[in-house]
């Protein structure tokens, strides 16, 4: 009898475990329950592809081996509803990611689809040398919401693609050749962009874009300069600043990296300057405010122009304006764009002014036969449509700044949580080993807070230098009580690990 009766205890306390128990020898059983997920009024189908190892099999043995996977059991998507992905197993997940910020409006987002739906009965492509009412009425749409003399656009297929050509716009324009892009920044993985890319991982090991130069990153939390008062955010940084309203002495600081830039890499006149509003894939890297509005002006003085990558901030994602160079106060020569300008349609453009493009175009016979795809127009048409007719980038800023505050409260609560960051739904998190040093939280420890996200049910980014940042970027559509949802599931992700710490279980 006392035999049976410790072998269910063993069992309770091993079913316990399992299902999320915290036990101990010498304390009782607590139970965490995982957060409780809001209500969904979508079903998804039957799933009927090829058995899971199938996939996984063809996925190992044909594609590319530098295209890796989240998690340790790779997710096989099946289907999506606006902001959540269900599996093959008909598992339903909150997308916290978009695809990699793609996502914009929703998934299968109603409107979208049925324009795509219509477009694809009558006509799918056909190419800039013949004349179609979608795309013209597309880029009239796109350009009226971008400030004079910005009116003219170019269409491409992918965000490198857009950076491509607004690599060759600069030089062209200005007759220059340097460029000067942030340490930590992503432009894309072209052969041209590749040079712009200032990541390690991505960086590859053969000859690349020329002429290319990097500064310091102005990053007010890892950087060596940054405190209190620097970033236009609801939430700044625990570091301690001596700074005075309206006089931030770490951008000061900055820009001085800067104009050691310009002094020591570059010839005394340069063709342009690259950067993100927001730093993504870097981990949502805000600047000290003003940052970019003087360095543009040293640019402008050797000759060069501003290039504004908008590939992950633009499209009201950013909550209180359209266009992320906006919230900085400065007006660029060129504005790169993909991602959320087709929802998951892979498309992107460039706009500029008149003079630059009667530069480039002087110089360069640019051909790109999607560029007159009526599907893009029809697709980009409704994305548009659906931002302001579901008003996306008022609920970006609502419920973005809602969740944005809600997350910094886990600084307060968990050590490893050093910074939160972000404007809108472009959110970063970052872990470290303890506050005090800042020290990047272990590839390891990373990973299992991430797989335990994801088996309560959401599915979060990553970024950083040293994939030490959780990204949160959900499809512009979530609500605030999937939002709460979401911070409850980090929040019982990040206890669950600090009590693994504790027993030394990690």
């Amino acid at each position: 009898m006392a035999l049976l009766k410790a072998s269910f205890l063993q069992m309770s306390k091993r079913f316990l475990l399992q299902c999320g128990a915290c036990w101990k020898p010498g304390s009782k059983l607590s139970v965490h329950t995982s957060p409780k997920m809001p209500p969904c009024d979508f079903t998804p189908e039957k799933c009927e592809y090829q058995p899971y190892d199938n996939i996984l099999k063809i996925r190992k043995q044909n594609f590319s081996p530098l295209m890796s996977t989240y998690f340790q059991k790779p997710l096989l998507l099946h289907q999506g509803y606006m902001q959540w992905l269900f599996d093959h197993e008909g598992r339903r997940y909150l997308d916290l990611f978009s695809g990699i910020l793609t996502i914009s409006v929703g998934h299968c987002h109603p409107k979208v689809t049925a324009a795509a739906q219509k477009q694809l009965g009558l006509l799918w492509h056909t190419s800039p040398v013949f004349l179609h009412p979608a795309v013209h009425e597309y880029a009239e749409k796109l350009i009226a919401l971008f400030p004079e003399p910005l009116k003219v656009i170019f269409f491409t297929n992918s965000g490198s693609e857009a950076n491509d050509m607004a690599m060759l716009m600069a030089r062209s324009h200005s007759q220059n050749v340097d460029i000067i892009s942030f340490r930590g920044a992503y432009h894309g993985t072209s052969p041209y962009t590749f040079g712009l890319t200032n990541v390690g991982a991505y960086k590859p090991r053969i000859d690349r874009g020329s002429s290319c130069q990097t500064t310091m990153c102005p990053d007010v939390f890892r950087g060596p300069w940054g405190g209190s008062q620097c970033r236009d955010s609801l939430v700044q940084t625990n570091r301690k600043c001596d700074c005075t309203p309206g006089c931030c002495k770490a951008k000061n600081q900055y820009i001085e990296e800067f104009k050691t830039t310009l002094h020591t890499v570059v010839a005394k006149e340069i063709a342009g300057f690259f950067a993100e509003p927001i730093q993504g894939v870097n981990g949502v890297v805000q600047y000290p405010k003003e940052f970019l509005k003087e360095a543009y002006q040293l640019v402008k003085e050797r000759g060069g122009v501003y290039i504004s990558d908008e590939v992950q901030t633009g499209f009201g994602r950013l909550g209180t304006h359209f266009w992320g160079f906006q919230s900085h106060g400065v007006l660029p020569d060129i504005v790169t764009m993909a991602k959320g300008i087709g929802n998951g349609f892979p498309m992107s453009a460039v706009v500029t002014t008149p003079e630059i493009a009667s530069s480039f175009t002087k110089k360069v016979n640019h051909f790109n036969t999607f560029a007159g795809n009526p599907m893009g127009g029809v697709i980009g048409s409704a994305v548009l449509d659906a931002i302001k007719e579901d008003g996306l980038q008022e609920n970006s800023h609502e419920t973005g700044s809602y969740m944005l505050l809600k997350l910094a409260k886990l600084r307060d609560e968990f050590e490893i949580v050093g910074d939160v960051r972000g404007k809108g739904l472009m959110i970063g998190i970052e872990m470290v080993q303890d506050q005090d040093s800042r020290k990047p939280l272990p590839l390891k420890e990373m990973n299992l807070i991430h797989e335990d996200c994801k088996d309560m049910g959401i599915i979060i980014g990553r970024g950083g230098l040293f994939t030490q940042t959780f990204r949160v970027a959900p499809p512009m559509c979530i609500t605030k009580q999937e939002a709460d949802f979401a911070v409850e599931v980090f929040h019982s992700a990040l206890r669950r690990h600090m009590e693994k710490r504790a027993k030394g279980n990690l």
